[in-house]
């Protein structure tokens, strides 16, 4: 049977990689992966609108893995639409990319999970096999840390460099075009980071399991033997 201390710290990591399966679940669940402003081009072009008339032609976006809206200001005031990435939208998207966001994050789901599981063992026996022991764990975790690394990777990948915002904000649009004036990652971007981060934490706990205390042991005093009991 593990000691205390060690059934403290796979208590722990079991909770932290049970709460990183949430977190993910609900990362992949909202729509606020990013949010930004979006210019209407031929807006402004039309009218040739000047600085303090730009702002009837600023609208907003937002999107995560599988949804979104947007607000369209193209001088006849804001229309709101929402859209959703399948079936339709990925066609103009980066296909691949996308989809492997969206494995690697399932393929950290169940890895945490597993590591959850794992560390409930290890908190209640030792196990006979290495790899459900700490060996086991580290790797559940850091298996799990990263293939979310992975995705948030990708996923600024396909903002930065593959122009995913823009891509977005000017999907069926046949007449106007938009243009990116700003963009910023959102609450759904970061609880991912905060997940692959608390995996890290878990490999620290998991490395202090390894930790053997030492057993306070008491002293036990001598007895004094004084001269008048050997005589007795």
């Amino acid at each position: 049977m593990p000691g205390c201390f060690k059934k403290t710290l796979f208590s722990l990591a079991s909770i932290i990689s049970f709460a990183s399966f949430i977190v993910i679940l609900v990362a992949m669940g909202t729509q606020r992966w990013m949010t930004g402003k979006i210019l209407c081009k031929t807006g402004v072009d039309l009218v040739n609108a000047t600085d303090p008339e730009l702002v009837k032609f600023i609208g907003d976006i937002y999107y995560g893995l599988f949804q979104g809206g947007k607000t369209r200001q193209c001088g006849l005031g804001g229309r709101r639409s929402k859209f959703t990435i399948f079936p339709h939208m990925v066609k103009k998207l980066n296909t691949g990319l996308h989809v492997m966001i969206i494995m690697f994050l399932c393929a950290a789901l169940s890895f945490s999970l597993v590591s959850s599981g794992f560390c409930i063992l290890n908190a209640i026996k030792v196990p006979y096999r290495a790899i459900k022991g700490p060996a086991g764990l580290c790797l559940w975790n850091f298996l799990a840390g990263g293939l979310i690394v992975l995705a948030v990777t990708s996923f600024i990948a396909a903002v930065k460099l593959h122009r995913l915002t823009e891509r977005i904000a000017n999907f069926r649009e046949n007449i106007f075009q938009f243009v990116i004036l700003e963009e910023q990652f959102e609450d759904s971007f970061w609880l991912c980071v905060a997940s692959a981060t608390a995996h890290a934490v878990n490999l620290l706990v998991i490395a202090l399991s390894g930790i053997n205390i030492p057993k306070i042991k008491t002293k036990t005093e001598e007895a004094n033997v004084a001269p008048e009991d050997i005589m007795y």
